[in-house]
């Protein structure tokens, strides 16, 4: 996991590092060594951050640069019209 990653998603989430803390039931100074890259997750919080921040495992661990999106429990209904939304944004950036 690169520097700087959790806190930018934990920033762009709108918590603080006491926020996201509590909900993973840790010190606020753990999340800060992650954030600084003094130690890492493990397995069992990148679950937890990847729950949420909405993302995959493998996008927090840079496996995949692509963002996922949880789609479970949804619809198929809706989950097509999401897949027609990011294929129209993927054309209009090419585009533009």
């Amino acid at each position: 996991m690169k520097d700087g990653f959790i806190k930018q998603l934990r920033e762009s989430s709108g918590l603080t590092q006491t926020e996201l803390a509590r909900r993973l039931g840790i010190t606020r100074s753990s999340v800060n060594s992650w954030e600084m890259g003094i130690s890492s997750p493990s397995t069992k919080y990148i679950i937890e951050l990847a729950r949420i921040f909405h993302v995959s495992t493998d996008y927090l661990l840079g496996i995949n640069s692509s963002n996922a999106l949880n789609t479970t429990g949804l619809p198929e209904e809706d989950i097509h019209f999401l897949h027609q939304i990011a294929e129209y944004l993927r054309t209009k950036s090419k585009k533009g």
